[in-house]
């Protein structure tokens, strides 16, 4: 008895609408019957058909996303960064020991020569399980005896 793999279902239409172009083709369809039937161009379907036709199969024509910039900072400089924010914010001078994303992208600018913007180095310490900490603003005239009472 031979096993035979489900296909997982499309992931968007536009996904499902390539695969029901291979489909058709499969059975013998002419390629513009194919895009009248689909609703798009001749040449979209001989596209289709062209990367499932070399050798990738239906699954040439799944969705593929996109593989985004080349991170600037590598698996190893994100570790050496979880170290430094371990030492401590004071051990880079800074006037409290919070790490606060400007702190940061100031840290990785020194110690990398990379520049970040403080946004961006938030998802990049978010990304490492860091949550950054900003620091607590109290007025200078609090007293904290009646705060406690």
């Amino acid at each position: 008895m031979e096993i035979t793999e489900t296909p997982r279902p499309p992931r968007d239409w536009r996904e499902g609408r390539r695969l029901r172009a291979w489909e058709l083709k499969q059975q013998g369809w002419k390629q513009k019957d194919i895009a009248r039937a689909l609703g798009v161009t001749a040449g979209a379907v001989s596209q289709w058909v062209k990367r499932a036709g070399r050798g990738g199969g239906p699954e040439a024509l799944r969705h593929r996303p996109a593989p985004g910039p080349v991170p600037r900072l590598s698996a190893e400089q994100k570790r050496e960064l979880l170290a430094i924010l371990e030492r401590g914010a004071e051990a880079y001078q800074f006037r409290g020991d919070v790490w606060t994303a400007p702190r940061v992208a100031h840290v990785i600018r020194q110690e990398f020569g990379v520049c970040y913007d403080p946004g961006h180095v938030s998802r990049i310490l978010r990304e490492c399980r860091w949550s950054v900490q900003k620091p607590r603003r109290q007025a200078s005239q609090r007293s904290q005896a009646a705060v406690d009472t």
